[in-house]
Formats: C-alpha cells, structure tokens, sequence
C-alpha cells in the first residue's frame, strides 16, 4: 500500500518546476478565491470527480491546505484510490505565501 510523504514548501516549489506535477489546493472556496499558488487545482468534494478524470495515477500530486494539517487526510486519501506518488506541504498555504509571495495569486 502507498503512502504518502511530507515536504517542505521549498520541496514542493522544487517538485512544482515539473509540469506534469498537480498542486491541488484544499481551502474553502473563498479563501481560494481570495489567493492561491498560480495553477493550482481547488480539490473539494465537488471537484473531485474532475479531478479523478483529469489527473491520472501516476501524477505526482501536492496536496496544500491551511497549515499542513488537513492536507495529510486528504493526501492519505488519494494513495487510498491509487494515486502513486503524493505529497503534503508542510506550512501549506499560510507558510508558502510567506516563503514565496509573488506566486501566491488572486
């Protein structure tokens, strides 16, 4: 069975240079809204479908959320249904937009 791995952010923004890497952003829609990493994907419940049809298994997947705490349930969540190689941001968006602010869009 496949687990997951925490990163830090300046592992993530490293992984992020790959364009075939996913950041998938679990925020609530305003404050996704309000910012969030340039290309992200919001993941909900809503999305998730789409997200299932559009990423494939073997996209390298970061998940971010607030802090890095919630992102690890949903990190754990997708190995669960087969994604290969996924990753929680530790920090998540809160640390990121202090580390790197210019790619944190509205």
């Amino acid at each position: 069975m496949s687990q997951f791995t925490r990163i830090s952010i300046q592992q993530a923004a490293a992984l992020l240079q790959h364009p075939s890497v996913c950041l998938a952003d679990i925020r609530d829609p305003s404050s996704f809204n309000a910012a969030h990493v340039t290309g992200a994907f919001h993941l909900t419940n809503d999305t998730l479908p789409q997200f299932t049809q559009q990423i494939t298994k073997e996209t390298p997947v970061l998940v971010m959320c607030y802090h890095g705490n919630s992102s690890q349930g949903v990190a754990n969540y997708l190995t669960s249904i087969g994604y290969e190689k996924v990753y929680s941001i530790d920090g998540g968006f809160e640390g990121w937009r202090h580390v790197y602010p210019y790619t944190a869009t509205v």
